[in-house]
């Protein structure tokens, strides 16, 4: 199958690239390099583009034809969606009426889309399932639940097939060492926790030791990104036309941030100093999935995300196989 991957040289993306490659699908990968790498693209072709611009995506869809699409192209950032929450909905919600506008123009019928936890806000009981009520505390919350209700109505509308994946914290690196978490600034916790352990900055911040948390420190549901990726690969073939389906992606196991860094310091065999800081608006206490309804519809599971070994990935990717994964060719 030829699979246009929106955001496909970003994170998730790049590793579900290489999950559709494994399984004999052709990841063509569709990104303004914004926050993705060129070097991230190394199963199929890089078409640089922004969503945004129909003209440009109307031709890579003209010239690649492809049979489905998966979408990660979006701005994914709590802290700067509260400053810049226009921006969170011209990327995020105009950029997906601009997909499903050229999947019709297309004849393109089934779309999986990366939406996230955010979308519920502060669930009344944990683990949060996809029954519960969406309220988001915060704009890059809120976008992905526009941008999901958009999906519904166009499935209802124009027998479009969709699929919605609920993410937890994606965390972790490709295994193989091909591939890794790589932003700049970077904003997520366990890079954040590494980059501290190897002395690429004094220490790491928590923002908030006062939630009503066993330690006081947000919780949270750390699925390895290969997993993730893994997800996508079996959805892409579970959407049925004139439907909107939605699954939670997670361990169903939460751990505070306090419980990250210490895993950290045990991994990595180094100390790691952590500072309190303010909390930050839009952070909820407890964010832990309910991620039955995914294994038992996608086949899906999450072998990969025992946290001491999500670290791992991402410590090796850090201190080892960056360099050199960075510095290959892409084929061609």
């Amino acid at each position: 199958m030829r699979v246009l991957v929106a955001g496909g040289a970003g994170y998730i993306g790049s590793h579900t690239c290489k999950a559709l490659a494994e399984a004999g699908h052709l990841p063509i990968v569709y990104d303004n390099l914004h926050t993705g790498h060129e070097w991230a693209v190394k199963w199929g072709p890089l078409e640089r583009g922004d969503l945004n611009d129909p003209a440009g995506l109307g031709a890579v869809m003209r010239r690649h034809r492809p049979e489905a699409v998966i979408d990660f192209a979006a701005l994914a950032y709590v802290g700067d969606s509260m400053k810049e929450p226009t921006e969170y909905y011209r990327v995020n919600v105009g950029g997906t009426i601009a997909l499903l506008e050229a999947m019709r123009a297309h004849d393109v019928g089934s779309i999986v889309f990366s939406s996230t936890c955010a979308t519920y806000g502060v669930p009344q009981r944990m683990p949060i399932v996809e029954t519960m009520e969406q309220q988001p505390i915060n704009a890059y919350g809120r976008s992905k639940r526009m941008a999901e209700e958009i999906l519904r109505d166009a499935c209802a509308a124009h027998g479009v097939g969709a699929i919605a994946l609920r993410y937890f914290n994606a965390a972790g690196a490709d295994p193989d060492g091909q591939l890794g978490e790589e932003h700049d600034p970077e904003p997520h916790l366990i890079p954040l926790v590494l980059q501290t352990a190897l002395g690429l900055r004094p220490s790491v911040a928590i923002f908030g030791t006062d939630y009503d948390t066993p330690d006081g420190t947000c919780v949270r549901d750390y699925v390895h990104v290969s997993d993730l990726a893994s997800a996508h690969v079996a959805a892409l073939t579970a959407c049925h036309p004139g439907q909107l389906a939605a699954y939670n992606l997670g361990t169903g196991h939460g751990a505070s941030i306090n419980e990250v860094v210490a895993c950290a310091r045990v991994v990595t065999g180094r100390p790691i100093v952590a500072e309190a800081a303010a909390r930050r608006p839009g952070d909820p206490p407890f964010l832990v999935a309910d991620a039955s309804l995914a294994r038992q519809s996608l086949a899906w599971s999450s072998p990969r995300s025992a946290l001491d070994g999500v670290i791992e990935t991402a410590w090796r990717w850090m201190t080892t196989h960056r360099t050199q994964a960075m510095a290959a060719p892409r084929p061609r």
